[in-house]
């Protein structure tokens, strides 16, 4: 071996470096190490904290808006007996996380010569039983789950509570006021409940404590204890009872925090058993519950004792290894490299085909010859599979442009639709969220002097919702065009739709016939957003919801036909909820104000000018933002007849 060779300066220069570096290390791996450990349990108890937060509210947050439809269909003063209670039963056949349901209606509200109407289904085993609430000995009126809503007037999340129906299990009420129109006026009508087990939550809570090294909790809106480790505390204790059993001030400011609806990490002295912890807490807004999970801080602190002894020791050991190695093995290495390099260069070039050099040794040489040829492999492998992928992703997309294309191909866009009618200008656009969408529109004579206009918007996105949509713009088609009256025609398609459902998907519809010759408009909504009128002496005004079921719900349903006149001039503007509740960045709906807002800009202009003026607005509030609802918008401006004009 030479005096200067590659051996001797490699030894040479690792050892100046090796030591420089070790030192450094040594020197201050204690403060990096702690404060890299600290902050990984930090992150990893505030990210079980969310998560767990999270997959108990996407539970909650699925029953929500079950009950808010049941209520929303509650508004139908139509509704028979046998309706309601099928509506029960449907609640709790459709949705297994739901214990029981009440739909209680106010004194003499449903039945004027009972003053107690509340149909009770609940599960036993694996029957769903019924019963009927109310009388002297439980007067439900003065329950916490009818007066809250009822006084609020808002759905609200009850106090946890052992039930007896439910074998003392813990349980907490969904509770949802329903209210109905009278003389203008909504009336409240009563409240319907979703009752749910938290069980499962107890059992989530338990599982998760027994696999990490501390344990979770979870409080609600009062402090009280839901779950915990500890069971004597579950709805026995609250975590300021607790705090000043302690004689622990810290505990208590951090209940206060967490009662608030905060989520943060902090450090807790002196725990009982466990000693000083890192307590995580993250919130539930909806239910105003939050969770904590709690770390002991010596566990935490003694991987960083070890690590620096284990540091240290592969340190030195490794320093002294590698010196020798390098000495030992320098020359040998050089050798193969050089053919490696070789071969290295010519696959860069794009020869996968390059020879590799044969080695039989085990050292690293052997294993990065090993290595390159498990590459060059997983080269060719990788281009023939992201070939076939790219092909197969390039025919999903043309199938779903195609699709897209099938979908706009039946929905009238060729404007102005009708340049030989001169009473009225009518335009229409829609932008679904995805390749395929739910919403709908369309527009069409009846016969010489009606002409027929409406919007739909199915329940979700994509594929099925545009199977959906063109089943229902084929059957109002056709309904429409054997008779003039907007609520029949509305029951028929519900009836079709309805049959066979077991999707349970629906739709929401405005549609309008107008005999262009008085501009008189007769309208039918199943559940429908209210659409805006603009007229020249009003200004801008809400067309009063029906409050009439959505279609493809429930087979019978009836629908009402209601009737206005518009004057030249005048504009019916209806729209798709992707409208009001499109969100910018900060999740911030546009809503109906800002809509109703834009409108009164838009005096004078033509249709066409209205829906794209609205239009710009959206885009200006959204800022680009992903679009996360089809968006169809529809203007129909009645000019009058000649003489009229």
């Amino acid at each position: 071996m030479r005096l200067h060779g590659i051996a001797f300066r490699l030894a040479s220069l690792t050892l100046v470096g090796a030591t420089l570096i070790l030192t450094a290390i040594l020197g201050y791996n204690y403060t990096v190490s702690r404060s890299m450990i600290v902050s990984l349990a930090e992150e990893r108890g505030t990210l079980l904290a969310d998560y767990t937060a999270e997959n108990i509210s996407g539970v909650f947050n699925a029953i929500q808006k079950v009950m808010n439809t049941i209520s929303f269909s509650l508004e139908d003063a139509g509704l028979t007996t046998k309706q309601v209670n099928d509506l029960g039963w449907m609640v709790l056949n459709d949705n297994p996380e739901i214990f029981g349901s009440a739909i209680a209606f106010e004194p003499y509200a449903f039945q004027s010569d009972s003053k107690y109407y509340a149909p009770y289904h609940y599960r036993s085993n694996n029957d769903i039983l019924f019963e009927r609430l109310g009388g002297k000995d439980y007067q439900y009126f003065y329950m916490d789950w009818y007066q809250l809503p009822r006084e609020l007037e808002r759905s609200v999340w009850t106090e946890p509570y052992y039930d007896k129906v439910g074998d003392s299990e813990l349980m907490t009420t969904y509770a949802v006021p329903f209210y109905r129109m009278r003389d203008g006026h909504k009336v409240l009508k009563g409240v319907v409940t979703a009752d749910i087990s938290l069980s499962w939550v107890q059992k989530l809570i338990a599982g998760l404590s027994d696999r990490e090294s501390g344990y979770v909790f979870m409080l609600s809106r009062y402090g009280t204890f839901i779950a915990h480790p500890d069971a004597n505390l579950v709805m026995n204790e609250t975590i300021f009872t607790r705090a000043e059993k302690l004689k622990h001030p810290q505990l208590r400011e951090v209940g206060r925090r967490m009662v608030a609806g905060e989520s943060d990490v902090v450090e807790l002295k002196d725990m009982p058993v466990i000693g000083d912890s890192f307590l995580y807490f993250s919130p539930l807004l909806d239910q105003q519950w939050s969770i904590g999970v709690v770390f002991p801080k010596k566990e935490i602190m003694a991987d960083v004792s070890r690590l620096n002894r284990e540091v240290a020791t592969l340190g030195i050991l490794g320093f002294v290894v590698l010196v020798l190695l390098i000495t030992c093995l320098a020359s040998r290495i050089t050798r193969p490299l050089r053919k490696l390099t070789v071969s290295a260069h010519d696959m860069a070039s794009g020869n996968l085909e390059a020879e590799l050099p044969v080695t039989t040794s085990k050292d690293e040489v052997g294993e990065l010859t090993s290595a390159f040829q498990t590459m060059q492999d997983s080269i060719k492998n990788y281009i023939t599979n992201l070939t076939e992928t790219t092909a197969a992703k390039e025919r999903i997309e043309s199938e779903l442009r195609i699709a897209h294309d099938i979908q706009m191909s039946i929905l009238p866009k060729l404007f102005p639709a009708f340049p030989e009618r001169k009473e009225f200008d009518i335009y229409a656009s829609i932008e679904p969220a995805k390749e395929v969408g739910g919403d709908l529109y369309d527009f069409f004579f009846v016969d010489e002097t009606h002409f027929c206009f409406l919007v739909g918007d199915v329940s979700g996105k994509g594929v099925p919702a545009a199977f959906f949509m063109a089943v229902t713009k084929t059957l109002l088609k056709v309904v429409a065009e054997r008779t003039l009256d907007p609520g029949e025609v509305l029951i028929r398609v519900n009836n079709d739709l309805a049959e066979d459902n077991d999707a349970c998907m629906f739709v929401t519809l405005f549609l309008a016939v107008m005999e262009i010759s008085t501009g008189k408009v007769r309208y039918a909504s199943a559940g429908h957003n209210p659409p805006l009128l603009m007229t020249k002496r009003k200004g801008v005004e809400w067309i009063p919801p029906l409050n009439e079921l959505v279609a493809g719900v429930m087979e019978d349903t009836h629908y009402t036909t209601k009737s206005m006149t518009l004057s030249p001039g005048d504009t019916l503007f209806i729209y798709t909820d992707g409208v009001t509740e499109a969100m910018d960045s900060t999740q911030e709906l546009y809503s109906e104000e800002r809509l109703e807002d834009v409108m009164n800009q838009c005096q004078g202009k033509s249709a066409e000018q209205i829906i794209r003026t609205i239009d710009g607005a959206l885009k200006d509030f959204t800022g680009g933002a992903e679009q996360s609802d089809d968006i169809t918008m529809l203007a129909m401006q009645y000019l009058g007849t000649n003489s009229e004009s």
